[in-house]
């Protein structure tokens, strides 16, 4: 089974700022490379954090309101640092949360839920940038064709993996969302096949309606 990696999925020319560069710069390079973020990098090309519009809009929110309709908002210390900040180094989100070329789609996706992060610049072995990936780098993968998804099922996760036959087990393909039918020899296959099934990249979910002629769940471990 092949797994697309963030190398394949991240945007290799990456609009990046320097820690000394100026608030204004910062907005109008999220502005003309439509962009809404940018990695910090330092002399080394080595992320140091990120910087997006919400660090900026800090600064918008910190103001006060002209109209006299909404208070002044109470920040925390560190909220009205990078309020007051005018460099990219104040008002950047850091350390910068990183991912590596050979990680999987889904070694990602679980980074930036666990760090609440929209996108993650991609670093070597000596730390040094080489792409960002965002979220919706990895929801390209769901834009994968129902055959080739099919294909990959039938030939690389039941037959190579699983040594079954195609007539063995049926498999339909319909805007990602697998359904099998057939029968197999033994009732431990069927969450063994499901569960590989899920891993396939563009796989949105899976059902199955898949019979067994012996149930050897019901076995003891003394096999008696």
């Amino acid at each position: 089974m092949h797994h697309r990696t963030v190398e394949e999925l991240m945007t290799r020319d990456v609009v990046r700022a320097r820690p000394d560069t100026p608030f204004k710069e910062l907005v109008r390079l999220l502005a003309e490379n439509d962009v809404t973020a940018v990695p910090v990098v330092d002399d080394l090309g080595r992320p140091m954090g990120v910087v997006s519009e919400a660090d900026l809009l800090r600064k918008s929110a910190d103001q006060a309101d002209p109209s006299g309709r909404s208070p002044v908002p109470n920040l925390e210390a560190w909220e009205r640092a990078k309020a007051e900040g005018s460099r990219a180094e104040e008002l950047m989100s850091a350390p910068a949360v990183c991912a590596r070329p050979e990680w999987t789609v889904v070694e990602a996706a679980r980074l930036m839920e666990a760090q609440h992060v929209k996108r993650l610049p991609v670093v070597d072995e000596a730390d040094r940038i080489l792409g960002i990936v965002s979220r919706g780098d990895l929801l390209r993968v769901f834009l994968r064709r129902d055959d080739a998804i099919r294909e990959e099922i039938t030939g690389d996760v039941l037959r190579r993996t699983m040594g079954l036959e195609p007539s063995d087990v049926r498999v339909e393909v319909r805007d990602g969302r697998v359904t099998l039918g057939g029968s197999v020899e033994y009732r431990s296959l069927i969450p063994v096949i499901e569960q590989l099934c899920r891993g396939v990249d563009g796989v949105v979910s899976v059902t199955a309606d898949i019979a067994y002629r012996t149930d050897d769940a019901r076995r003891s471990p003394t096999g008696t």
